[in-house]
């Protein structure tokens, strides 16, 4: 095998291979864990009810206070507070969650004069809250009725969890990435989390939906300041400290997602950098007990990613130059054959992996989303979305880590939510 048929291989291959493992990790996920409990809509009575704080830091959140909070409202579980971080809102964040507190006795309002970032809001958030539990998400999402219920029961199926993370769904689908993106947290992102959870280490919760013991965030630091991706930052320092996160699919949310292109690329160029940025700081660590040597693959795996999006470029670069060299008559002193943009056997392998991925998924996800067959076409294509979307993030991301110089407190601004 010369060089541009192993090139080949990697590019084409590297997708095929996870992909075959994430629904592995799916099937074993249905098969041990889900396939004898009740739907998500009917969670079975627990036997004690400890108390959970729902921290909702809001930042420019005016628009969609209402909705949020009117689902909060509509949780059924018996003993629950709900914290709301006013972080420096430019808007009337703050007047609007002081007049829903009014009539919500429940509600608490933090308010923070300037913007101090999510990972402060929550960590404010953390402090004035009464109880051990914690859940959290973020100021756009609706929060399904069971999903307190359903958290607190997984906490209580094993001590040493010390984070969940939930099920967000897609709520808006005016556009076309819109609809891609609900096959984006199908048949990938909830695929990638059942398959972590089984294999033992997952590389992050959802920011949107999540929750945590106090006592773990105590022994992980809680919330870093100055991290670019808070939820990737705190689930490898929360695992680190020996705690286990694992994610809990019927614990639904459901949520806004960007719906331009300006919009999208913005919010997985944060993810890339700050998930970089992340892999950089928690290097050392991952060498001294061995009980964190646990985390090494998930972040070998992260690395190859990195690794397959620089070999993708530099390939299509190759191949370029060799086609124009080829065309105006001058011989390379290398041959570059092998590798091309245009897929061909591999490229139909790959698409039948991706078509029984969307499958599986679908058959998955069906019974916590009625309806998911109709976005069907949408799930098949998007793997490769997905792919193309990580490798140009990556490539940027990696350099924008590498250069980011001294640690600053993350401020952050109030992201695409979409067409409504």
């Amino acid at each position: 095998m010369n060089l541009s048929d192993a090139v080949a291989a990697f590019c084409f291959g590297y997708p095929f291979v996870m992909s075959i493992y994430w629904m592995a990790g799916g099937l074993l996920y249905q098969r041990l864990r889900t396939r004898h409990e009740p739907p998500a809509d009917r969670p079975p009575v627990l036997a004690r009810h400890p108390p959970v704080s729902i921290l909702v830091p809001c930042h420019n959140e005016s628009r969609q206070l209402a909705e949020t909070f009117a689902a909060l409202q509509r949780v059924a579980y018996p003993d629950y507070e709900v914290i709301a971080i006013n972080d420096g809102s430019s808007d009337d964040t703050g007047a609007r969650l002081d007049a829903l507190a009014a009539h919500m006795p429940r509600l608490r309002v933090v308010h923070l004069q300037s913007n101090q970032g999510k990972s402060t809001a929550l960590n404010a958030g953390a402090l004035a809250a009464r109880h051990e539990l914690l859940a959290c998400i973020d100021g756009d999402a609706l929060l399904d009725p069971h999903a307190l219920t359903w958290l607190v029961r997984r906490f209580q199926s094993d001590p040493a969890i010390g984070a969940l993370t939930g099920n967000p769904r897609i709520r808006n689908r005016a556009t076309l990435l819109g609809r891609l993106q609900v096959g984006e947290f199908s048949s990938i992102l909830g695929l990638i989390k059942r398959a972590q959870t089984v294999y033992g280490q997952l590389f992050t919760v959802s920011g949107v939906i999540c929750a945590f013991r106090k006592r773990a965030l105590h022994d992980a630091g809680w919330w870093a300041r100055d991290a670019l991706t808070d939820d990737v930052d705190v689930s490898w320092r929360i695992q680190l400290a020996g705690w286990r996160i694992v994610f809990e699919p019927k614990a639904l949310c459901w949520i806004l997602m960007p719906e331009t292109l300006r919009g999208l690329w913005r919010q997985r160029l944060r993810w890339a950098e700050g998930g970089t940025s992340t892999m950089i700081k928690v290097f050392p660590a991952l060498w001294t007990p061995p009980s964190r040597w646990r985390l090494i693959p998930v972040w070998m795996n992260y690395v190859v990613a990195i690794a397959w999006s620089y070999t993708i470029v530099a390939a299509l670069v190759a191949r370029a130059v060799h086609e124009v060299a080829g065309a105006l008559g001058h011989a390379l002193p290398w041959a570059w054959s092998g590798f091309s943009p245009i897929p061909q056997v591999w490229g139909a392998v790959l698409g039948l992996t991706y078509l029984l991925q969307a499958v599986l998924s679908m058959a998955i996800d069906e019974r916590f989303e009625r309806g998911l067959l109709r976005t069907l076409f949408w799930i098949v294509w998007y793997p490769l979305v997905f792919w193309t979307l990580q490798a140009a993030t990556a490539i940027v991301g990696l350099p924008r880590a590498l250069l980011r110089g001294r640690p600053e407190r993350a401020t952050w601004t109030s992201p695409d939510r979409g067409l409504r």
